[in-house]
């Protein structure tokens, strides 16, 4: 694991990148844990402004399968 601070993603938390290396390009989502309404907890894509809410983060299993859709979404936008 590398830590390191990207210009791209000029947030004070803790984020993990996630990366989909493709044919043609690479495609990845930053994901961070925040305060819910309702949830508690939930894991979310966080992007410059705003964030998205992907998953509660009781189910790690759900989030992951929830992150690996986003990711073959965007790799092959054609398709879904």
């Amino acid at each position: 694991m590398k830590f390191y601070r990207d210009d791209r993603f000029p947030f004070s938390e803790p984020l993990l990148w996630i990366y989909a290396s493709g044919v043609a390009e690479d495609v990845g989502v930053v994901v961070g844990a925040r305060a819910v309404r309702g949830y508690g907890w939930a894991y979310c894509e966080v992007r410059r402004g705003r964030t998205r809410f992907l998953f509660p983060c009781g189910d790690v299993n759900a989030a992951s399968e929830r992150v690996g859709r986003l990711l073959r979404h965007r790799m092959f936008p054609a398709t879904w």
